[in-house]
């Protein structure tokens, strides 16, 4: 016997997805059926969603000004709202919780006029598109870095931190073993599909200019976009140095966990990720992100000293040899640092999520919520 049904509906990218399916698997854990509303672009990533049932709903992206296009749009949105009622009237969830990304449009515009309880999480310290169009209607929102005071939709707002993966809950704790004189340095470089393409010129260049025996000590794990992959490893073999070098790193939270010096950008689930294992980092947020939320992001570490931010346009691989010299010879600086990251990290954002999940659905407030109130 469960509690009853709730519904999470999130875009069908990993970066939506993924923070929805830790919550789910909280929620399950308190004995909640869960089902999933999404796009037909989540096929690759629901392989292991624990949900009873993954439902596509009709969804399109708002982008554009041709008005045949907008028009096309917004009647597609019109039929996923639709879709989401009859499929509320049947199933009776009890909250709809969305992630952000436009497929959530539909079920949480359906869900708020049933007055179904309805709860929307932002990643970013910047709100999305989406879950800015929601916000006004839903019952409460969960921020990954979002502020909850002074803002238009802080009486509502709770911070929760962002869900991090099994596998980077699996490194928190690891205390971070400074690399001494003479010792081993664990580099570790990675920016995404897109991030990664500055990343593949600068380092090179700037690691070329280091001294001889720092050169000698670096160990470098390197994500490239796969047209650098190739030319990025004989560059660095030519040079001697110890690199490994991939597209897509399969074990990057222990990766994380091992370096002694973190530089990438600054997407949610990567400063989430940082904080919540506890190393330090230069970030540098993707100078096209949209709303720019990376720089958000990155300003939220940055405040509590537990990474340094610099813009792509002041960051030339004269001032990252730079940056990588001091820190190689400033060990004792470096744990400072990871430590202070350590102190902003939510390893426990899921259960944060799944308080509140639980409260809303359940009947209470926001106000009762913030209280201390738990059902």
């Amino acid at each position: 016997m469960t509690k009853g049904v709730i519904f999470l509906a999130a875009g069908g990218t990993g970066g939506h997805l993924f923070p929805a399916e830790s919550l789910a698997h909280d929620l399950i854990e308190r004995g909640w059926d869960i089902h999933l509303a999404t796009d037909d672009r989540a096929q690759r990533f629901t392989g292991h969603f624990p949900a009873s049932q993954i439902h596509v709903v009709r969804s399109a992206t708002i982008g554009g000004r041709n008005p045949i296009a907008l028009a096309q749009t917004f009647w597609k949105l019109w039929l996923g709202n639709l879709d989401s009622r009859r499929l509320f009237r049947s199933l009776k969830p009890k909250l709809v919780a969305g992630f952000g990304g436009y497929p959530t449009l539909p079920p949480l515009y359906a869900a708020t006029a049933l007055k179904i309880p309805t709860l929307v999480h932002e990643q970013n310290a910047v709100m999305g598109r989406a879950n800015k169009a929601l916000a006004a209607r839903v019952t409460a929102i969960a921020g990954g870095f979002l502020p909850d005071h002074g803002g238009a939709f802080s009486s509502k707002t709770i911070v929760t931190g962002n869900p991090v993966r099994p596998a980077v809950l699996a490194e928190v704790g690891k205390p971070y073993k400074a690399s001494q004189a003479h010792q081993p340095f664990h580099f570790l470089v990675f920016g995404g599909s897109q991030g990664a393409q500055y990343f593949s010129t600068a380092i090179p260049a700037a690691i070329s200019l280091l001294a001889p025996d720092l050169r000698a000590r670096l160990v470098l794990t390197q994500q490239a976009r796969p047209e650098d992959e190739t030319q990025l490893r004989a560059a660095y073999q030519q040079a001697g140095i110890k690199a490994d070098v991939a597209v897509f790193f399969t074990d990057m939270a222990r990766r994380i966990s091992e370096s002694h010096f973190v530089l990438s950008r600054s997407g949610a689930s990567t400063v989430s990720e940082i904080a919540a294992i506890g190393r330090p980092a230069i970030l540098v947020p993707f100078p096209h992100a949209l709303d720019h939320d990376q720089a958000a992001n990155a300003a939220a570490l940055q405040a509590a000293g537990g990474a340094d931010v610099i813009k792509q346009s002041d960051l030339s691989p004269e001032r990252i040899a730079a940056i990588l010299t001091s820190a190689m010879n400033e060990p004792t600086r470096l744990a400072f640092i990871a430590e202070k990251a350590r102190s902003t990290g939510k390893p426990d954002a899921a259960r944060l999520l799944g308080d509140l999940a639980e409260a809303i659905a359940t009947g209470q407030s926001v106000e009762e919520f913030k209280k201390g109130v738990r059902p």
